[in-house]
């Protein structure tokens, strides 16, 4: 068996996503071709240490895409079977970097600007604090109008984890879902209808993946071919589709910070935060593992309730000119 294709049947093995599966597959075919003719195997962990001086110095790619890259050479050296040691020392260390996050007023301003299907994925992504893929794999089912939530099950860690679902986006979503429905009815009265279901719960349960409750919230509009099975089926919209609406809707906003999809996420921490919620709450809330993610949004949040010195000065210079 070729090398790229035992890669990719581990990958699959394992149930890595696909957006994952072609990352990889993409670093690892740029590793063996930059160490050609020399066979992986060969080059152990000094060819790791060049690959990444390389990316480093001659391509110039930030921390995160190094150890993205690493990720992907260290799986294909746990398909080889090789033991490199330790790599700590070629590790990159990721920039510390404080999230943008917008006002109140940006916000709703931005929100404004959005159209139809984008003007609900916008409010869920502030009212709930999603990532975009979270938002974009929703199904119907995880949608609870009864007691306000939304379950998330295809998350980045893989964990479930329950947010609020906002009262004003309540009647616009119904709305949405009911001409999603509509949509469904029809594919299935032309022979269509199918899903995509994750893992294996095709097999399990052949019938779920044309069940109204498994059906994407945002489908995309028309069908598409699943790289994978080769099977023909309606996916979810385009993440690219809600970025540039999103861009384009925060120019027309007048909002000169750089915005995109998971500033509304960002937002939605620090205004929970600045509106007294607790830490603990709001790290379940985003999904994040580890306390020091979330913490990043108390320096934004406390630096905006921080007074300048000048400003103090000034104050009391005015105040001493009334008395």
């Amino acid at each position: 068996m070729k090398l790229m294709d035992a890669v990719q049947d581990a990958l699959r093995v394992k149930n890595y996503a696909y957006r994952t599966e072609k990352t990889y597959m993409h670093w690892i075919r740029q590793y063996v071709r930059f160490h050609l003719p020399a066979h992986p195997r060969d080059v152990g962990a000094e060819g790791v240490s060049k690959f990444l001086t390389y990316l480093a110095t001659e391509r110039n790619v930030s921390a995160s895409t190094q150890n993205q890259a690493l990720a992907a050479i260290l799986f294909l050296y746990s398909v080889l079977g090789v033991e490199l040691g330790d790599l700590n020392a070629v590790r990159a260390r990721k920039s510390q970097y404080l999230p943008t996050v917008l006002t109140q007023d940006e916000v709703m301003r931005l929100l404004a600007e959005l159209d139809g299907v984008y003007s609900i994925v916008g409010q869920l992504l502030y009212g709930g604090g999603l990532r975009l893929m979270e938002c974009l794999r929703l199904r119907v089912k995880e949608i609870d109008f009864d007691h306000r939530i939304i379950t998330l099950r295809e998350t980045k860690s893989n964990r479930d984890r329950v947010t609020c679902l906002p009262d004003s986006v309540i009647p616009a979503l119904k709305l949405h879902l009911a001409k999603v429905k509509a949509q469904h009815d029809e594919d299935l009265a032309n022979g269509r209808g199918e899903v995509q279901l994750p893992n294996a719960l095709a097999v399990k349960y052949p019938r779920a993946p044309f069940e109204w409750g498994w059906q994407y919230v945002f489908p995309a509009a028309g069908f598409s071919t699943d790289p994978r099975s080769g099977r023909v089926r309606r996916h979810h919209i385009f993440e690219t589709s809600v970025q540039k609406a999103i861009k384009k809707a925060s120019q027309k906003a007048g909002i000169l910070k750089p915005v995109g999809p998971h500033t509304l996420r960002h937002s939605f921490a620090t205004h929970l935060l600045e509106g007294g919620t607790d830490i603990r709450t709001i790290q379940d809330l985003l999904g994040h593992k580890d306390l020091k993610t979330t913490m990043v949004y108390t320096h934004v949040a406390n630096l905006a309730a921080v007074q300048s010195p000048l400003d103090r000065i000034r104050l009391g210079i005015k105040h001493t000119e009334l008395v």
